[in-house]
């Protein structure tokens, strides 16, 4: 990729909340919370061993900034733990956000085994907007698989996607990660636990329009900025530890050809959406030139 190929983004090293609360009242439209789930890892910049009641007032701060910085209509999806849940939606009512879904993302290569309940397929994301109704949602559709118990071909016009989301492949370590995995010069991965563009995509293109402001205070390895611009939304993140923040102005400066390659994929994945052209924004059409085909 040349220089002229790289992807617009606005990002600032520092704290999440710090930068957030100084941040333009109703500046953003649309916000993705993967913050550090309080498991005890190893993080550079962080301490992942809070305690709960310090932790999850830490998640209510960042959520309200977030809110005092969304636009009227302005959506927020705050990924976790499914043992997480009920803090996760009291965080977001006391920061003042409207309650509108619990995405259920099921993982599709690995489960947590576990010995006195259920094993653990699935994470929660939980949507919201700010004020009564949301400013904008676009109702994506998306091709129907054939299953084992139909008895008819499934409908060519596709299926609405729904609030389980069993479709998206998470990157795991293994071989199922694939070439969207960012790796050090040695192989290893840079972050086990990048999300998935697919995943992104999926929130950006229902929930906001080419040119809104997609904000990410945690913005990890770039994914959700990465997603923005290439769908044609600004994008804006916060990242607090300096190498990070150098994978990500790295991955936006020099475009990937996984990253192409998968929003390709993506962008066939939706073409079923009505109006689908004006939704996927025409961004940046020469990266796409060789791997994507045209909206239809």
């Amino acid at each position: 990729m040349t220089d002229s190929s790289a992807l617009a983004i606005d990002l600032h090293c520092g704290s999440c909340l710090e930068w957030t609360r100084q941040a333009a009242a109703e500046s953003i439209h649309l916000s993705f919370l993967d913050p550090p789930f309080n498991q005890g890892k190893d993080y550079r910049q962080h301490d992942d061993q809070l305690d709960d009641g310090v932790y999850w007032q830490w998640m209510t701060d960042v959520l309200k900034a977030t809110w005092d910085a969304t636009a009227p209509g302005g959506w927020v999806y705050f990924m976790q733990r499914e043992k997480n849940t009920e803090f996760v939606l009291r965080a977001l009512r006391e920061a003042g956000w409207s309650f509108r879904n619990l995405v259920i993302w099921q993982k599709m290569t690995s489960a947590v085994p576990c010995s006195n309940k259920f094993g653990l397929s699935y994470q929660v994301i939980a949507s919201a907007v700010k004020g009564k109704s949301p400013r904008l949602f676009h109702r994506l559709r998306i091709p129907q698989p054939m299953r084992a118990n139909y008895k008819h071909p499934p409908s060519p016009g596709g299926v609405y996607v729904t609030d389980v989301w069993n479709d998206i492949r998470e990157l795991t370590s293994g071989y199922f990660a694939g070439d969207e995995a960012l790796r050090t010069e040695g192989g290893d991965r840079f972050h086990k636990q990048q999300a998935p563009l697919a995943l992104l995509a999926r929130i950006i293109l229902s929930s906001s329009k080419p040119g809104d402001v997609v904000f990410d205070p945690f913005a990890g390895t770039g994914t959700t900025l990465i997603a923005a611009a290439l769908l044609g939304r600004q994008a804006l993140g916060v990242e607090i530890d300096p190498q990070n923040a150098e994978c990500i102005q790295q991955r936006a400066a020099n475009p990937r050809e996984a990253d192409l390659a998968a929003m390709a994929k993506i962008h066939d994945n939706y073409v079923l959406t009505e109006d689908f052209a004006s939704l996927w924004g025409g961004c940046q059409p020469g990266l796409f030139a060789e791997t994507m085909p045209k909206a239809s």
